[in-house]
């Protein structure tokens, strides 16, 4: 969102008239596309991917009618280690959407990775404020850049530049988008801490968060973005890590074990192991995995109102520590939430 802010402040500054619309929440029917529009579109890189809720937007996308131009920009998981800032990855962020416009009839103008921090505090602390500063700094001149070639017509492709290292990491997204974001929406929980403000269920963008049993309950819309991690005032919700990490590899080898084993009987049967019995083991082996992680997960936050338990996915959860950072970028303000709003079923 703020890559878009900054395209449409550095149009306005040349007497351009853009607009930023926000698809957070809602997929709302799409306007017809003016002749001679710019159209833009950015969003942020999930499991090597576009997060499904974009990915669905772009699928609904009108055709194009007009021959209008397109500009896509993916902001991945920047970091910096002393003086080097270090890229993230795409995988299929920027080539799925391409594709599916220029199948639509759109025109792909511009193509821009951009690597603002990483965000996922589920597998590491929130990089230090100093440091998102200065990404962010770096981050404004590149779309800066871009914002002036846009304006005088130019075509730019800079995501072809990582294009071998997107397509070694593009098996990583698939396997993400059918079983991973499933998985990992199951390690999020609340501590005895929240104080149900509901704002991590005002700005889910995918409204995945409910209240069950005075807890906040991530359900399997929940596409791991780490925004109600990140904003919740009181540090209330965690990554369950001692707990879903040794689940996750006990149902692993439970499951390669047993299918292995039958999947092994029917290659005998149809003496040979060919493409249909490997196709058939990865989706015995993912729609068990996920059936089990669904049920441990809705019997766990049940389990949540013992003590002893609460105390147990407390202490072995590292965000909840202080010196697990949260992230947020610097224009973001946690304030003025109302602690008497409180919705609970």
């Amino acid at each position: 969102m703020q890559a878009a802010k900054w395209i449409a402040e550095d149009f306005g500054n040349s007497g351009i008239k853009s607009q930023v619309y926000s698809i957070d929440r809602n997929i709302s029917s799409i306007k017809p596309i003016a002749a001679n529009t710019l159209l833009g579109f950015c969003f942020p890189t999930h499991g090597f991917s576009l997060a499904p809720y974009m990915l669905n937007f772009i699928l609904k996308f009108p055709k194009c009618t007009n021959k209008t131009h397109v500009f896509l920009l993916n902001t991945r998981a920047g970091m910096k280690l002393s003086k080097l800032f270090l890229p993230g990855l795409s995988g299929l962020a920027q080539i799925l959407p391409a594709l599916i416009l220029l199948l639509k009839g759109y025109k792909i103008r511009y193509m821009q990775p951009l690597d603002l921090p990483s965000n996922w505090i589920s597998i590491h602390p929130g990089i230090k404020a100093k440091v998102v500063a200065s990404i962010f700094e770096r981050c404004r001149g590149i779309v800066g850049r871009m914002s002036n070639r846009l304006l005088t017509g130019k075509r730019r492709y800079q995501a072809f530049w990582s294009l071998p290292f997107d397509l070694a990491v593009a098996p990583i997204s698939v396997l993400y988008y059918f079983i991973g974001r499933y998985g990992l929406a199951k390690t999020f929980y609340s501590t005895k801490e929240c104080n149900q403000c509901n704002l991590c269920i005002d700005l889910c963008p995918v409204q995945a968060i409910s209240y069950k049993r005075n807890h906040p309950f991530w359900s399997y819309k929940c596409e791991s973005c780490m925004r109600c991690m990140n904003i919740c005032p009181e540090r209330a919700i965690q990554t369950s890590h001692g707990y879903s990490i040794p689940l996750w590899i006990a149902i692993s080898g439970i499951i390669e074990s047993f299918v292995f084993s039958e999947i092994n009987k029917i290659s005998d049967v149809l003496s040979q192991k060919n493409i249909w019995t490997t196709i058939l083991d990865f989706l015995i082996q993912g729609i068990t995995f996920l059936l089990v992680i669904f049920i441990a997960y809705f019997c766990t936050h049940f389990l949540l109102k013992i003590k002893v338990v609460d105390i147990f996915f407390r202490y072995t959860s590292l965000t909840y520590f202080k010196f697990w950072r949260r992230y947020r970028s610097p224009d973001t303000k946690i304030s003025g939430y109302k602690k008497d709003r409180i919705q609970t079923t």
